[in-house]
Order: structure tokens, then sequence, then C-alpha cells
């Protein structure tokens, strides 16, 4: 399990991305507050133009839980060491942690001809083929947005659309500790099973598994 001892980011920095395909632009955000990375994403898609690239946010978040537009107070943490944030996004309750890899997608829907639903399939996707490329098959749930593998979460999703463009993204469990999804019901499912990259023999990092899961994304999003 990776350390939390690193500092975090409070604001998101202006970081020079890495193009990938035709637009869409990379960049690693390293570990970064999650309110100043959520109130980012949102000045990106207000302030956006029709000729703006799609970025790809990669990125670790300290410790906290957020809570989608569904969220309801049964689910919510059982103890209140770790901090609540209430964002915009679809889904229920999930937890954030060092050793998570996270990449938020900032992406036009319209103009690569998806629909939200579609989107959800793409990062599903590329969640599985990432898995499978590490030796680990992984599955989809019908009406349970989110990668599975062997009946347990491995990644979690969820997005906002406005003015046609979208945001957020998904978060892939690496190498963290996992306790915290114990004080809440894993996006609204009670005794729902949550497990990593890690547990499955994969020994890459959070870092390196968020940059093989932008680059998937990218490709994907580029065909």
């Amino acid at each position: 399990m990776q350390s939390a001892a690193r500092s975090a980011h409070s604001v998101v920095p202006a970081r020079a991305g890495i193009r990938i395909g035709n637009a869409t632009i990379v960049r690693h955000l390293g570990l970064a507050e999650f309110a100043s990375t959520y109130q980012a994403m949102r000045r990106f898609t207000d302030s956006r133009g029709t000729k703006t690239p799609d970025e790809l946010w990669v990125l670790e978040h300290p410790a906290v839980y957020t809570v989608g537009i569904a969220g309801r107070a049964e689910h919510f943490p059982r103890s209140g060491e770790v901090p609540v944030e209430r964002v915009d996004r679809g889904g229920q309750i999930t937890y954030h942690g060092p050793g998570q890899a996270i990449v938020y997608a900032l992406i036009d829907l319209a103009r690569s001809g998806l629909t939200v639903r579609g989107m959800v399939s793409l990062i599903e996707q590329a969640v599985m083929e990432l898995l499978a490329a590490h030796s680990v098959g992984a599955e989809r749930r019908n009406g349970a947005p989110g990668v599975y593998v062997d009946g347990a979460k491995i990644a979690a999703l969820g997005l906002r659309v406005r003015r046609g463009c979208c945001y957020h993204g998904v978060a892939l469990n690496v190498d963290m500790d996992l306790a915290p999804f114990s004080a809440i019901d894993p996006c609204g499912y009670p005794d729902l099973a949550v497990t990593q990259t890690r547990a499955h023999g994969v020994l890459a990092d959070a870092q390196g598994m968020g940059d093989e899961l932008a680059r998937r994304i990218a490709r994907l999003i580029d065909k």
C-alpha cells in the first residue's frame, strides 16, 4: 500500500500536457486536493469553446469521500475521520485516496459523436482492456456502472455533462488503503466488495496505471 505522506496541491497546477492521437491532451497532476480540482474542471468546462482540445487529467487525491447527485444519507460514512464533498456527478458515494489512479475526462461529447452512455461504456472498456493487459479478467454489471473483478468493484466512475461536454471520470483502485470503503455503502450498495490491482498481482503503481488508462481512453475516443 502506498504511503499518504506526500503533500497535495491546493490548486491544480497548469502543467504541460502530452497530446495523444489527433486531439486529446493528457495532463499529469500528481497528488491534488479534491476541492480545487473539482472547481478547475468546472471552470475548464464553462470556458471551453468549440475548438478547445479535450483533456484527460491523471492524478491521485488525498483521502476524501465524494457524494454524487443520487447520494442518500443512509449510505454516508459511519465515522467522521475523512472529509465528505458533495459534487454534481452522477452516482452516489465513493472514496478516493492515495494509491488510486484517477482519470478525469474533459471531453466534448457532441464533437466526438458520443452520448453519455457511450462515454461511460468507452471508459469501462478502457479499464477492462488495461486490466486484461495485466492478465486480470474484469467485467461490467448491468445497471451498475463501473468495472468488477470476481464480483468486487475495482473501478468506479461518474460523469457530469454541461454544455454538451463531460467532466469527472473514473477511479481505479491500484495500491491503496481500502479500509475507508468499509465505512460507507460504496456507490450506494451495502456490503459491496472492493478490490485493487495490487491484490491481483499487478506491480504498476497508481501513476503508471493512470497514465496507461488515460492513453487507452484517448485512443478509444480517437477511433
